[in-house]
């Protein structure tokens, strides 16, 4: 139960603060300051990486790496489809030892609604959750369903901000493995310090429904964003502090670095 929680903690990155850019005739302030928005209209592949150096109740540490790809595609309108799958290292009770492979896959599609201001990016759609796991460890054993909602603001080219509402409930899978429904809650903010370097917040915050137990983490971090050809990367790192947290299995500290590579037409 503790490293399932770990797994749909992460999940709402899987859907924020992971797609650069907009279009590459965009300034280098505008390409900067959309950096960071996860409903960009452009197939993007990143790859994201948690250790987390001491989870609550049992003081252990775990690793996630995860594979994320972005595809919009067109149907009766603008949607953004993205799949993710990580790679956990998770410990195991009761001696801590860790086990290590895939976790389960997500895919999410949003609608891109036209807000009727290109600056502000608004989608809404359903995520799925396939029990993937190669180890009954590494995942949650569970078929799951639910939606995500996102909201994205890149009117000042020096200051971005949005969020990610999310929650996922089981419905399918094994019958001994415990229950899911997992909401999660991403504010998420980026301030641009000029030549591409931004100072960037994205902790999520997480409620179990099942068990009442929830995390409210902060972080600081800083990334750079740089264009090559037709490419627009994105790299950063950035530590995260639990300042509220009740039950045992959430980061009590985490260090999230990414790299996020996003392509033109």
């Amino acid at each position: 139960m503790f490293n399932t929680r770990l797994e749909y903690c992460a999940l709402a990155v899987c859907f924020a603060s992971t797609f650069s850019g907009q279009a590459f005739a965009a300034s280098k302030a505008d390409i900067a300051a959309q950096a960071n928005n996860p409903l960009a209209n452009t197939t993007a592949f990143n790859l994201h990486n948690y250790y987390i150096g001491e989870q609550t109740g049992t003081g252990d540490s775990a690793n996630q790496f995860w594979l994320r790809y972005a595809k919009p595609f067109k149907l009766g309108g603008d949607w953004l489809m993205r799949a993710s799958l990580p790679i956990n290292s998770f410990p195991t009770l009761p001696d801590g030892n860790k086990e290590t492979g895939l976790g389960d896959l997500n895919v999410f599609a949003a609608y891109l609604f036209d807000t009727g201001n290109p600056k502000v990016s608004f989608g809404l759609g359903p995520l799925i959750i396939a029990p993937t796991a190669s180890k009954d460890e590494l995942g949650s054993g569970k078929w799951s369903a639910g939606f995500a909602n996102i909201l994205f603001d890149a009117n000042s080219s020096k200051f971005q901000y949005g969020y990610l509402l999310t929650w996922a409930g089981s419905f399918a899978g094994e019958d001994d493995r415990a229950d899911v429904s997992t909401a999660s809650f991403q504010p998420f903010a980026m301030y641009q310090l000029g030549k591409g370097y931004y100072l960037r917040n994205t902790g999520i915050w997480t409620y179990d429904f099942e068990t009442d137990f929830y995390t409210v983490p902060l972080g600081f971090g800083i990334g750079k964003v740089f264009r090559k050809g037709k490419t627009v990367y994105n790299a950063f790192i950035e530590p995260q502090w639990s300042v509220a947290d009740e039950g045992p299995g959430w980061p009590e500290w985490q260090v999230f670095i990414g790299f996020n590579m996003q392509f033109s037409k």
